[in-house]
């Protein structure tokens, strides 16, 4: 097997691009109003998932996308060497129980809302190396947990900021391998911290704007590509504000992104129709449209080449009280047909 190499400063080009075999994403109600709903395998008829409490339900959302990647693709749970996974709750907790349910060697990973492009990285690399023939990645959030634990419960019924965003209740997972046909994850640019001095945690596109701004630089300057490169270039969640400071920021360093960029956050809702301000955030927006919508216009093939990156913000409850900034991250991945 011929072994992979590091391009450039941060990225890092497979020789052995593993292949996105199958993939399962569970919506909560509120997304299944949305116009990415035909796209989502699984859409819930509540909150609670049959569930006495958010958190149970976020798990078991979690578990439910897994078990549809692994149906998917005809695969047990035995038949899977590695299980990435991470969320927004503290100490990851629903990527945790999802391990134990599925009974499968675990990497619990953190990156915020990044966790999907960061696992797609980790799996490619461990894959590409030869370590491992078959690795599940997955993620999850829920609007309830997440304001529960970085904002307010959402009982309490506090007004919202206009450039806030609106939490993704969903989970998405993806089993990468060498078998069987889907796309290949070709490329990976690892994203460094930026911490531009941002505090406010309800402006959270704002703050990770120019870590996205960073690593699509970055990918550029490695690979020696550029925007037209692509069929689609994809950021996270930066919603309404941090999309368009990143476009500026890009066109700043005399990198002009044209119809082909959008944003995961700007996606999911109909904004007209759903009261969600400037988009969505959570874990699973990036999630739910790389492996819904995205592996589907793949499937169909009408995408051939796609950027996807993937934006966290790393701060925590306990260092916004402190009054520490933001940091923020944001890895690129290279999907191709």
């Amino acid at each position: 097997m011929k072994m992979g190499k590091k391009t450039g400063e941060q990225t890092f080009q497979f020789a052995n691009p593993p292949v996105i075999i199958a993939t399962g994403t569970v919506a909560g109600p509120f997304e299944g109003q949305g116009p990415l709903a035909e796209e989502f395998d699984l859409v819930l008829g509540d909150l609670h998932n049959g569930e006495n409490s958010f958190e149970r339900a976020e798990r078991s959302m979690l578990v439910q996308a897994c078990r549809l990647a692994l149906d998917h693709a005809s695969r047990g749970s035995a038949e899977v060497d590695l299980f990435l996974a991470g969320d927004l709750l503290n100490q990851i907790i629903s990527s945790s129980f999802t391990a134990a349910t599925l009974s499968i060697p675990y990497l619990g990973i953190y990156g915020a809302c990044s966790t999907v492009a960061e696992g797609l990285t980790l799996a490619s690399m461990i894959l590409d190396g030869g370590f491992a023939g078959a690795i599940l990645v997955a993620t999850s959030s829920h609007n309830a947990t997440a304001e529960r634990q970085y904002r307010y419960p959402t009982e309490y019924g506090g007004q919202r900021r206009p450039y806030q965003q609106w939490t993704v209740t969903g989970a998405a997972a993806a089993l990468l391998g060498y078998t069987g046909h889907g796309p290949r994850v070709t490329a990976a640019t690892v994203g460094k911290v930026v911490d531009m001095g941002c505090k406010d945690p309800l402006n959270l596109g704002a703050a990770m704007a120019p870590a996205a701004a960073e690593t699509i630089a970055c990918h550029f300057q490695d690979t020696g590509w550029d925007p037209d490169s692509f069929d689609l270039i994809l950021t996270g969640d930066l919603g309404e504000i941090g999309f368009k400071l990143c476009r500026e920021l890009l066109a700043e360093k005399d990198i002009h992104l044209g119809e082909n960029f959008s944003d995961c956050g700007l996606l999911i809702y109909d904004r007209e129709k759903q009261d969600v301000h400037a988009g969505a955030s959570g874990c699973a927006t990036a999630g739910l449209v790389a492996f819904g919508r995205l592996f589907r216009q793949f499937q169909r093939g009408e995408l051939t080449r796609v950027l996807l990156v993937a934006t966290g913000a790393l701060h925590s409850p306990t260092s916004f009280l402190q009054g520490e900034n933001i940091p923020c991250i944001a890895h690129a991945v290279r999907i191709e047909a």
